[in-house]
């Protein structure tokens, strides 16, 4: 591990390498901070941020134009560019007409991105709560996240969540990003075919600028942005997300769901065969002990985020006193260490479990030794204002009891004679 990732490391642990609620929320208030100071009028974050838009634009049109799309236009490659600007601007809250330069959509992104640094309630998060979102990500299907009522089921409106650890994405093309923290807003989206708008929340992924990956253009990048006056923010803007929060499939069949889902992954398969041009081998990381995440669909932010935001609504964590109270706030499990009084940075404690009434005389009790993250499904729950029961959609969470090892994984079943 080189020496900026060691550094890195070291700002939110304390002398015995442990993380803690304290030195974490130091660490993300002075990541925000110098954040903020780098990212305004920096050339170097627009460029980046105006090529990665290039790409995912040109890709998008490429596959439009030769769907069926073309079958229901006189001019199908003005619709097909409309189209792929309602799928990337149009999502994340930019008020059409959308500009065709992508040098002016990035300088837009980046103002959205300065007015979430300001706003942005900062949590932070420990190992073992961020394991278990995770563990609760990974059961999820692409068309569940269309279940979510951002009125209901996220309770920060505007937040920086900030991890222990980068996480290491594998991207459709094969390249790396070392994602260190997610941002959200809510939004208006705008849509084409047809024209409508909806209800949304803004994601933004930010990669680690000292992380585990480091190839050898990157580091040269943050040679040349630092020896030009203007360097790399330590939060450095990946990607911009836009997902539709009104829970628009939430009364769909789990059939529906399915089929959506697929066609989803199709549609992405799609989009895999267009980036090839730019497909890179896979590379070696320095020292990292959490494993990669493929993510083949582009759907992990938006997986990650919908379980992050359902632990929290469903109540597997819990919330401290309100932020006129000035403590810091830290999604964290059992840990009690001392947390320095800041206001810019929130705190949530995975909760234990709700205990069960008292079993029946009698009545075998079930101990269980492990937790493990028990997928979305559909449970009838009653009512008692409308005296009648509905069906609503539970999960992810967490289930089993608080401080057990956290199963995560697949199932095995052993067939013995």
């Amino acid at each position: 591990m080189g020496k900026a990732s060691r550094g890195k490391r070291e700002r939110s642990r304390d002398t015995a390498g442990q993380w803690t609620a304290a030195g974490a929320a130091r660490a993300a208030h002075r990541l925000r901070e110098q954040t903020r100071e780098c990212l305004t009028g920096n050339p170097w974050v627009q460029m980046t941020l105006a090529s990665n838009l290039n790409n995912v634009v040109t890709e998008l049109h490429s596959v439009l134009l030769h769907s069926d799309l073309a079958d229901i236009a006189e001019r199908p490659e003005d619709l097909a560019w409309d189209a792929a600007l309602s799928m990337t601007l149009g999502k994340q809250g930019y008020r059409p007409p959308w500009p065709r330069a992508a040098g002016e959509a990035a300088a837009w992104e980046i103002r959205q991105i300065g007015k979430l640094l300001r706003q942005a309630e900062v949590l932070v998060i420990s190992p073992a709560a961020y394991a278990a979102v995770m563990a609760a990500a990974a059961t999820l299907e692409p068309a569940d996240l269309s279940t979510l009522d951002r009125d209901r089921d996220i309770l920060v409106p505007i937040g920086l969540l900030v991890l222990p650890e980068p996480v290491v994405v594998v991207n459709r093309t094969g390249s790396l990003s070392d994602t260190k923290a997610f941002g959200w807003q809510f939004i208006t989206q705008h849509q084409v075919l047809p024209t409508a708008q909806y209800p949304g929340v803004r994601v933004t992924t930010f990669m680690d600028r000292d992380g585990p990956v480091q190839p050898a253009g990157w580091r040269q990048a943050v040679s040349q942005a630092r020896a030009s006056g203007s360097p790399l923010p330590l939060l450095m803007p990946d990607g911009m997300y836009g997902m539709r929060r009104d829970a628009c499939l939430a009364e769909e069949s789990t059939e529906m769901l399915a089929d959506l889902s697929e066609r989803h992954r199709q549609f992405q398969k799609a989009l895999n065969q267009a980036s090839q041009w730019r497909s890179e081998p896979v590379p070696e990381t320095g020292e990292w002990g959490g494993g990669r995440v493929d993510d083949p669909y582009d759907d992990f932010v938006g997986r990650y985020m919908f379980a992050f935001w359902r632990l929290i609504a469903q109540g597997v964590t819990a919330v401290d006193p309100s932020p006129a109270v000035s403590v810091v706030r830290t999604a964290a499990s059992g840990d009690d260490s001392p947390v320095p009084r800041d206001s810019d940075v929130r705190v949530i404690r995975l909760a234990a479990p709700s205990p069960r009434p008292s079993d029946l005389d009698g009545e075998t009790k079930r101990v269980y030794h492990h937790r493990w993250p028990v997928r979305m499904h559909k449970v009838r729950q009653w009512y008692p204002s409308h005296q009648e029961q509905r069906v609503i959609w539970r999960g992810p969470y967490i289930k089993g009891p608080a401080g057990a090892p956290l199963m995560i994984g697949e199932k095995a079943y052993l067939v013995d004679s």
